[in-house]
């Protein structure tokens, strides 16, 4: 699609609009100027410094259920009273901390034992702060010159006429609670895409190679005007990618809503999705998204390295209102109880695969299935063609795997961690999942290192050398028959209830039973040895 010089020119001359009228409209925003030697403290009822109209508070907000304090924005006049923005990482202080705006022009946020915790990067000293209607905390300097703003410095948020603008992020909360960087960041690269990264709470390291992009500046067709210059949310509530020639291309967020009748914001949430959400002014209501980017967000996203949408050793599947939730498979639990994005830690000792271990281990393991669900990449052993019951045992004889996707005559095997795991009915492949067997508890998990059998084995070889009579070995082998024992037990039934023959009974028949139940005895315990301790009815002595 070609464009006139005149055309050019009217595109270039709006962009240099709106850069220059973005800042200038959130200075000359209604506020309430605070002047320097103004604080806020924690012990304080009063902990924030309101917009004019009171729809926004900057200070110092009270997390729940925690007697725990971050610094942070927040709609003021609903009752969720939803954090925007927030400083330090979103670590809290304690009760006790304070917020000073200094005498020397400086925002210092101090902790309760009078340590400056945090404080923005200035150029010059400020000479007074405001809270403005937009949402954005500002430092002026002379001539109420704009020197430092909140919309600048953007956590997870942003509000009608702020912009992302390149080389700029959004991070994810790690919990709903916890305003510290969580899974996935969205950023605005130099190259104009805009993308979703994904990292490692734990580490706090984010991949440097991103999960998916959500807006191509190059892309061809309909959106080949220019790379992404910012990503923007404008006064009338729509978002888009203004480009380098001043056009806007839709970033498909949903409908625009008046500002003057809803609250609105743009959120990265804690499943990597970013939403739109808009909250009616007027009577009872709540947050609504109206659409978010990207959808089918458990498909969408592969990252390597890294575990995916979800942590590793879990799976992610859309619930009935197309949300992402992160589930742990069969046998498998949360790493951490407070949160599902973390990934899942197996409820089991791993099969051993120590040599020196018990070749019959792979007894006490099974495999459940799970239909439409598949772990990418991360192959240790991949057959073609075989049949899925090949696929199954050579999973549950392998020690080192710990899952086989099957799916049209492939077989993947895989070991831990598992990554990239989603589950849904598009998805064709079958998984089998190897855990413990049910009818085993926890503590019949294999230990090979710490098996009580040694112990009893033993006991066993005293059996075979006591075997001097037979007069009890009828009764044993009735009871034997009519009992569900283990080998262990029968055994030292047998220790206990043989006697030694006298020297009437050494002759005939008694000498042939004698015999014969020693060879049948000794045959037994032979046998016992070679069953694995785990599969013994053996309990620690007390």
């Amino acid at each position: 699609m070609a464009y006139s010089s005149s055309s050019i020119m009217w595109h270039l001359s709006f962009l240099s609009w709106v850069i220059l009228i973005l800042p200038l409209c959130s200075l000359s925003q209604p506020s309430n100027n605070i002047t320097l030697g103004s604080s806020l403290s924690t012990i304080e009822e009063n902990r924030s410094w309101p917009s004019p109209s009171g729809e926004f508070a900057f200070g110092l907000y009270h997390l729940p259920k925690k007697d725990l304090f971050i610094l942070a924005i927040w709609f003021n006049k609903i009752p969720e009273q939803t954090v925007v923005w927030s400083a330090n990482g979103g670590k809290p202080v304690q009760r006790g901390s304070i917020l000073s705006l200094t005498n020397s022009g400086q925002l210092v946020l101090y902790d309760n034992q009078s340590q400056e915790i945090w404080k923005p990067n200035i150029n010059a000293p400020a000479a007074m702060a405001a809270m403005l209607d937009t949402g954005e905390f500002v430092l002026k300097g002379l001539n109420s010159s704009r020197i430092w703003g909140t919309f600048n410095h953007p956590t997870d948020t942003i509000l009608p006429t702020q912009k992302l603008d390149q080389n700029s992020s959004l991070f994810s909360r790690r919990a709903e609670n916890d305003y510290s960087n969580g899974k996935f960041q969205l950023r605005l690269l130099e190259d104009g895409n805009l993308s979703l990264y994904t990292g490692n709470v734990l580490t706090g390291y984010t991949y440097n190679s991103p999960s998916r992009i959500l807006y191509n500046g190059d892309q061809s067709g309909s959106r080949s005007l220019g790379n992404g210059f910012q990503l923007l949310f404008d006064e009338k509530g729509y978002i888009g990618m203004l480009q380098r020639n001043g056009t806007m291309s839709n970033l498909s967020m949903g409908e625009s809503f008046p500002t003057g009748e809803f609250y609105q914001r743009a959120t990265i949430d804690l499943d990597g999705v970013f939403r739109k959400y808009v909250y009616r002014k007027t009577g009872r209501t709540e947050w609504v998204a109206t659409d978010g980017i990207p959808s089918g967000l458990c498909t969408a996203v592969i990252s390597f390295p890294g575990s995916g949408v979800c942590g590793f050793n879990s799976y992610c599947k859309l619930d009935k209102n197309r949300n992402p939730r992160c589930e742990c498979p069969t046998g498998y639990s949360y790493l951490k109880p407070n949160t599902t994005l973390e990934g899942c830690k197996p409820n089991f000792t791993a099969q051993s695969c120590n040599p020196d271990g018990f070749s019959n281990e792979k007894l006490l393991f099974e495999l459940e299935e799970m239909p439409n669900t598949t772990w990418i990449l991360a192959d240790f052993e991949q057959y073609n063609p075989v049949h899925e019951e090949l696929c199954r045992r050579s999973c549950l004889k392998d020690c080192l795997c710990a899952v086989a996707v099957f799916d049209n005559g492939t077989c993947l095997k895989k070991r831990l961690p598992l990554s990239n795991g989603r589950a849904g009915p598009g998805i064709t492949a079958k998984t089998f999942v190897k855990v413990l067997k049910r009818n085993l508890s926890l503590e019949d998990s294999p230990h090979p290192d710490s098996c009580e059998g040694k112990e009893d084995q033993a006991t066993l070889v005293h059996v075979g050398s006591a075997l001097l009579g037979s007069s009890g070995f009828l009764n044993f082998l009735l009871s034997s028959v009519s009992s569900n024992w283990s080998a262990t037990k029968q055994l030292q039934v047998i220790a206990g209830s043989l006697a030694p023959l006298r020297g009437a009974e050494m002759n005939g028949l008694a000498l042939s039973i004698y015999t014969g139940s020693s060879v049948l005895v000794f045959v037994t315990w032979v046998f016992a040895t070679a069953i694995p301790c785990q599969l013994l009815d053996i309990r620690p002595r007390s």
